[in-house]
């Protein structure tokens, strides 16, 4: 959340931000924010780089789960 808290970014940083309260120096001098739509900022977190969700791999691998070894506790 930075501009929420202390935290700024640097001379030349870069973050995505869902914010609408936007304006220059508010999240740090010499930063960049770039406004983004929450899946935007979602793919963006997963990726470590600015990404579009259709960045994301479309045929994720995924485990099944053993639903055997679960259990309601009474």
């Amino acid at each position: 959340c930075l501009g929420m808290n202390p935290d700024q970014l640097e001379v030349g940083e870069r973050c995505a931000s869902t914010s609408n309260r936007n304006f220059e120096g508010r999240q740090g001098k010499g930063g960049r924010t770039h406004l983004v739509s929450p899946v935007v900022a979602a793919a963006t977190a997963i990726r470590g780089t600015l990404s579009s969700p259709s960045d994301l791999d479309p045929d994720p691998v995924v485990e099944p789960v053993d639903t055997k070894s679960v259990t309601d506790a009474a």
